[in-house]
């Protein structure tokens, strides 16, 4: 039986006086210590604030690799230029306008510091942070900004033998400025007294109550609620309709939005997450919530290359180039809400010509900067280990590969053979793809994928002001509550601009440390 999601927000707990066992005061208090309150923790610390992150897991859930920014000294270095408002333009844009344009103004305005000040941290430690530059002639459809900036974790040593993480990295750093941490610390709810926020009741692992009281200001990062099935259900069901496999981090429960929630903070009115086309299903598979949920479907690394996709009658439906999302979302309007990716034995190949931006990137960036993962990576590890468990087939012909992934053959055949003169003649009369992403399906071995969406995050969050302030429902700031991350909203609607690499680590590492900075000045 389906689970109700109609009761999602529910009620505030009521903690009775006599089961606080602590109470525990501060001047900063950051819930959550993922990649925004890592960096809120250490920026309050080095202010000179007093300053305590706690986080229900043992340690933190760390930091996102790529980091987007904006005009930081890495960029500088490469020549890369990127309009501010240009950038809010496109921002405006992907968002339909359900955004606050003050937020990204401030996201280009502060960006590059943070990356800079986060390159700092890195090098103390003898790690590399990388400019993710694209490349000099690029005459894409689709206007990309180079944004990202990743560290270079390769050869670095956390002290004990194994590689550092930004996690460790920030936490030591914090620490040292000191900063406290307590893990194993479940936030239960927000507490206000005379309309201000002053801090919060949390549980520990042993399931007794700490009260925390902040005289400066609280703030929430949490994560989103992409691992509350509830919650997602009741708000975005359309968008689980295009999912097979959530990627999200595991305390992206939601606890952070309900507790502002119930303090009288208002949540962005339109919901959205971040898919990326990464999910290969098994053949009797299909999207949806009761797939995600069950974990058995595959990552699919190769998924957002523009290869020719077709649907379940086995036709192309559309322009695979452009951001990750749109080709999810064009399988709305297919049958099975789903499609199929199709390459060939040359795929290694292709992939160095698609000139692909971001985290989709499978050989290095212009300048030198890794990618996520190679394609000699993804050749020698990835694509074994997918076609073992039957997530990709190869097969000798195309009619093998449409029996393979029940796909009408002579439906497939023809399509196959319209794409393949397409490509030959370096014109997409069908869909408009550029020249050099149309790659032929024409030399076995022939692999294919039956393929949906990795979810990452949930994107729509509380409303805040451009100090990070959140917005009751009237549109006044609630004194002491601050919403940073995935918590937070405002910024994006409908889809990820994932053209922008790092828009989403960016604006959370961005905002942690501002919002961070000024309350330790107040």
């Amino acid at each position: 039986m389906k689970e109700d999601s109609s009761d999602w927000l529910g009620q505030p707990p009521e903690i009775p006086e006599k089961d606080i066992v602590n109470t525990v005061s501060t001047e900063i208090l950051v819930i959550g210590c993922g990649t925004g309150g890592m960096f809120a923790v250490p920026s309050a610390a080095e202010a000179g604030a007093k300053v305590i992150g706690i986080d229900r897991f043992s340690s933190g859930t760390g930091i996102r690799n790529d980091v987007g920014g904006i005009d930081s000294r890495y960029q500088k270095s490469w020549g890369t230029k990127i309009d501010k408002f240009d950038f809010v333009t496109m921002a405006t844009k992907y968002a339909a306008g359900h955004i606050n344009q003050d937020l990204v103004k401030v996201f280009c305005e502060h960006s590059g510091s943070v990356v800079d000040w986060y390159g700092d941290r890195l090098a103390e430690r003898g790690v590399e942070l990388w400019h993710e530059s694209g490349d000099s002639v690029f005459e894409g459809r689709y206007k990309t900004y180079d944004c990202g900036h990743s560290p270079r974790w390769r050869g670095s040593n956390d002290g004990t033998g194994k590689e550092l993480s930004g996690n460790k990295v920030l936490y030591d750093y914090a620490v040292k400025k000191g900063a406290r941490f307590d893990y194993n610390m479940r936030m239960v709810k927000l507490e206000k007294e005379n309309e201000r926020v002053t801090g919060c009741i949390a549980e520990n692992a042993d399931g007794k109550y700490v009260r925390y009281l902040a005289s400066k200001g609280v703030i929430v990062c949490t994560g989103g609620y992409a691992q509350n099935y509830k919650m997602m259900e009741a708000l975005q069901p359309w968008n689980l309709r295009v999912v097979g496999l959530n990627g999200a981090m595991p305390g992206a429960q939601g606890d952070g939005i309900r507790a502002c929630l119930w303090v009288g903070a208002k949540m962005d009115e339109t919901h959205s997450m971040m898919i990326f086309d990464r999910c290969a299903l098994l053949r009797d598979q299909f999207p949806g919530v009761e797939t995600t949920k069950s974990g058995k479907a595959a990552r699919f690394w190769l998924g957002s290359q523009p290869w020719l996709k077709v649907n379940a009658d086995g036709r192309r439906f559309m322009n695979e180039s452009g951001t990750y999302e749109n080709i999810l979302h064009a399988d709305e309007y297919q049958k099975g809400h789903c499609h199929y990716t199709l390459f060939d034995s040359n795929w290694t190949k292709y992939v160095q010509q698609f000139k692909m931006h971001g985290c989709s990137r499978v050989y290095p960036f212009e300048n030198g900067a890794d990618p996520n993962y190679t394609w000699q990576y993804v050749e020698q590890n990835m694509m074994p280990d997918l076609i073992k468990r039957g997530f990709v087939v190869k097969a000798d012909t195309i009619e093998e590969l449409a029996e393979k992934l029940c796909l009408p053959a002579s439906e497939l055949k023809k399509t196959v053979s319209r794409y393949n003169k397409l490509a030959r003649d370096g014109k997409d009369l069908d869909y408009g793809k550029e020249a050099f992403r149309l790659t032929p399906v024409d030399k076995a071995p022939f692999y294919g994928a039956k393929n949906t969406g990795w979810l990452l995050c949930t994107m729509d969050g509380i409303q805040i002001n451009d100090k990070m302030n959140a917005i009751d429902t009237e549109g006044n700031p609630i004194p002491g509550l601050y919403v940073i991350g995935n918590d937070s909203g405002g910024y994006f609607a409908n889809t990820y601009p994932n053209l922008v690499d790092g828009m989403a680590c960016g604006r959370t590492v961005t905002f942690g440390r501002l919002v961070a900075k000024y309350l330790a000045s107040l």
